[in-house]
């Protein structure tokens, strides 16, 4: 289950990215650089967590 692991935390690391940027636009003047930054950040993340999603493929639920 490592790979379950790593896709919550990249999930929120993801979720973090989208309060920081949530915050910058809610400032009078954002910055731009700044926001098209996080943006790509959070992009890349959504993308290796859709990656890993793929490779591990569908989840196997167990009946106890």
């Amino acid at each position: 289950m490592a790979i379950e692991a790593r896709i919550r935390e990249l999930g929120v690391r993801h979720q973090t990215l989208e309060r920081a940027i949530e915050d910058e636009l809610r400032r009078p003047a954002s910055d731009t650089i700044r926001l098209k930054d996080l943006k790509r950040q959070k992009l890349r993340l959504k993308e290796q967590i859709e990656s890993m999603r793929r490779e591990r493929g569908p989840i196997e639920i167990r009946a106890h």
